[in-house]
């Protein structure tokens, strides 16, 4: 079991230290007793929580906060080329690891299972994570989203298992070497780094192939992508491939899943044995989530009924439909949705837990790239609701596209039957929503940007309190 820091990750220096996959390297490197420091855009329960740990976090960026000792400077592939503290690296002559090289460095010599996908991945490492450390394996993860329960997205364990998030969007994920992979699917997104879905599919092959030999490829068997992963690796010496999913010919079959309010049970048939488990979230995809998360524990072995009863120990992370409050009969959930794909899962499991309530929505869509060549599907996702509220772009990274605006997203929507709204002031939603809202209604806040924002200040509207600036 490794645990030391790396020479070069002894004194690192986070550009965007907040983030949620640079926060999460920070906060292991802190624990396991690296001198870290970093820069960020703004103050947040994230910033606290670091320097809680002993890091220095120093908000906006300078040149002069890259300190002359530095051991390396930590940047992901959102820090642009001319950030002061980036100039200042070169200068000095810094080291520069990108943020998938420090992750990679800290699982050497441990197991580590790397959760990979176009959707679903904070969710299923969450679920791998929290069923782990209830078995009492003390895990070290890394999670883009803070866990319900201990309400960060990552952890230093003393135990030899690493569940990290395997990001696809900058083909960071073929840093990797993991003894057990899952891919939940496989599907055309990331449009500023991948020109087609062929692209992409090379890329989730590269990935497999970093498995280390004797590793297992878990894939979902019910996804055209996952499928065509599985197919385009079989046969590789040292590596087995098992398959979960509703199809007949899946390794690890679901038999059913009923949903339970905002639960659901679920029950597999497992090495020719019949598992019944509860998922403490609603919709079906989380379901499935959980059964990726037992078959790659299972694949690590862990016992898989052991496992089972743990995962239902997972109860939410933070923005996959997570619950903001209620106020005047109203709840209001915020969901990280932001491909078509998720929303419609969400908007589902949603559209069922509203049961004869309304069910009204908040869309903020996320970069220009992804709306210029999934705008339509998102307007069509949006027809299940019942009204919705569509924000301009958020850009993220990205500068502005000629052309391309959240009238996309709104014509296709209206297209396809659906009651939307555009909406250019953030400061008028909370008002339209309480405007719309009504005692059993569920209010859902959607999207990668800072539309989570918005949950508080329409709970605060709803209440009749003067809303929060």
């Amino acid at each position: 079991m490794a645990s030391a820091i790396p020479t070069a990750m002894e004194q690192p220096h986070f550009i965007g230290i907040g983030g949620a996959g640079m926060s999460g390297i920070a906060k292991i490197l802190a624990s396991r007793g690296a001198k870290v420091a970093g820069s960020d855009a703004k103050e947040s329960p994230t910033a606290d929580a670091l320097r809680a740990l002993g890091a220095t976090v120093h908000i906006g960026h300078r040149a002069e906060y890259l300190a002359s000792g530095a051991s390396c400077v930590v940047v992901s592939s959102a820090i642009r080329a001319d950030n002061p503290e980036l100039l200042r690296a070169a200068e000095l002559s810094v080291p520069v690891v990108h943020r998938s090289d420090a992750l990679a460095s800290l699982m050497d010599g441990l197991r580590p299972i790397a959760v990979a996908g176009t959707h679903g991945k904070t969710t299923t490492t969450s679920m791998l994570a929290v069923a782990l450390t209830e078995l009492g394996l003390d895990p070290s993860y890394a999670i883009g989203g803070d866990l319900a329960g201990p309400g960060t997205n990552a952890r230093h364990g003393e135990g030899e298992i690493f569940v990290a998030e395997a990001d696809e969007s900058d083909r960071s994920f073929h840093k990797y070497a993991p003894e057990v992979a899952i891919v939940l699917n496989v599907e055309l997104d990331h449009h500023a780094n991948y020109a087609s879905l062929d692209e992409i599919h090379e890329s989730f092959e590269t990935f497999a192939g970093r498995i280390v030999p004797g590793g297992t490829l878990v894939v979902f068997a019910d996804q055209d992508g996952a499928v065509e992963l599985a197919r385009r690796v079989h046969g590789r010496d040292g590596l087995k491939v098992v398959t979960y999913g509703e199809s007949a010919s899946a390794d690890v079959r679901v038999v059913r899943i009923v949903p339970e309010g905002l639960t659901s049970s679920v029950t597999v048939v497992l090495d020719g044995r019949e598992l019944t488990f509860t998922v403490s979230v609603p919709g079906r995809h989380y379901a499935l989530n959980a059964v990726a998360a037992l078959t790659a524990g299972a694949a690590l072995g862990v016992p898989a009924d052991e496992l089972a009863g743990a995962i239902g120990a997972y109860t939410g992370v933070g923005r996959r439909l997570q619950l903001k409050g209620e106020a005047a009969g109203v709840r209001v959930i915020d969901s990280y949705a932001h491909h078509p794909t998720e929303m419609t899962a969400d908007l589902e499991a949603m559209r069922g837990a509203a049961a004869d309530s309304r069910l009204l929505v908040v869309f903020q869509p996320h970069l220009f790239s992804r709306t210029q060549e999934l705008g339509k599907e998102m307007g069509e996702a949006l027809a299940l609701a019942d009204a919705s509220l569509v924000l301009d772009i958020y850009p993220a990274r990205e500068d502005p596209i000629p052309g391309i605006t959240s009238a996309l997203i709104v014509d296709a929507a209206r297209a396809a039957g659906a009651g939307v709204t555009p909406v250019h002031d953030r400061e008028t939603v909370a008002a339209a929503v309480a405007g719309m809202a009504g005692p059993g209604d569920l209010v859902l806040t959607m999207g990668a940007g800072d539309v989570t924002d918005l949950g508080p200040v329409i709970l605060d509207r709803l209440s009749g309190r003067t809303p929060s600036p």
